[in-house]
């Protein structure tokens, strides 16, 4: 193994944007950095770090590639638990950095990677947009589970800002999964597909004025909404400061608007609104990023 150690960065991710429950992502210019050191004696990591390592060495290695000591370090500015891909920067720089430390011997391809990751996540909504960039709209490939995933993905252009409150709150994805219904009225259902594919038609022709409107989710939103002090009025207050629309990111607790040219009017109409619901939080004014994950460094 000639290569001792990987930096990766990855950026953060958007996900859902309203009625796109599981479909939907966009990555952002807001950044962790994963580096990987091999260390042989190095004590196994536990929790995310070891249970991603231990599935790269099973799988993605296909069991050929003998487990090594490493150790991994995150730094980064991506909030804990906020919907914004935190779990997913973390485990896509422990795949990168581990492939790039055993490629010589048995290149493990960049599909395999993102296969990895869906599968340790659970869905593809986030990790497809980290991976690769810009905006992503995923489905099963077809009605059969081991067929996967397929996506198509797109940049997003700057002029599109991703207005983000942030509140200091976190929130477990499986509380949040945990608030959801078995069924929704079939109209909901149906109005949530026609958002969801006008969402994708807009970001997919770059018509982003004509995303106006489109954010309204009968799915999740409704449910998760108990979570977060002043969640309406928040949302509420973004649109009427301008905002294209407004939605909870991912499954929260950050809540996000999207403008073309409101940012400042729209950041303190949102934090007006949380400090009246007592949420202490802060504002991030994000774009999309469109190179996704990446290989900063090796030594």
């Amino acid at each position: 193994m000639s290569l001792s150690r990987v930096h990766v960065r990855v950026p953060a991710s958007t996900s859902n944007l309203g009625p796109g429950f599981d479909c939907l992502g966009v990555a952002l210019n807001l950044y962790n950095t994963t580096t990987v050191t091999h260390m042989e004696g190095a004590i196994p990591p536990e929790g995310m770090i070891g249970e991603t390592a231990k599935a790269f060495f099973q799988y993605a290695a296909n069991g050929k590639i003998k487990p090594f000591g490493f150790e991994a370090r995150i730094d980064g500015d991506i909030p804990i638990s906020r919907g914004m891909g935190s779990s997913v920067t973390v485990r896509l720089g422990i795949l990168m950095g581990l492939a790039e430390l055993v490629k010589e011997s048995f290149p493990v391809t960049r599909e395999q990677i993102l296969n990895l990751l869906i599968e340790l996540e659970g869905h593809p909504d986030n990790a497809v947009p980290s991976f690769l960039g810009g905006f992503a709209v995923c489905s099963h490939a077809t009605d059969k589970p081991e067929d996967g995933f397929a996506y198509t993905r797109v940049t997003v252009k700057s002029e599109l800002s991703f207005v983000t409150l942030v509140p200091d709150l976190r929130l477990k994805t499986e509380t949040a999964r945990g608030l959801l219904p078995k069924e929704v009225p079939f109209h909901h259902a149906v109005e949530n597909v026609q958002r969801a594919a006008r969402i994708a038609a807009a970001f997919c022709t770059h018509d982003y004025a004509s995303l106006r409107g489109l954010f309204v989710d009968h799915l999740h939103q409704p449910f998760r909404q108990v979570l977060i002090p002043g969640f309406a009025d928040i949302l509420t207050a973004a649109c009427e400061a301008g905002a294209l629309g407004s939605f909870l990111s991912g499954a929260g607790s950050s809540l996000m608007a999207l403008t073309l040219d409101q940012t400042e009017t729209i950041s303190s109409a949102m934090l007006e609104a949380a400090q009246k619901h007592a949420l202490p939080a802060h504002v991030l004014v994000l774009k999309a990023d469109n190179e996704g994950a990446q290989i900063l460094d090796k030594v």
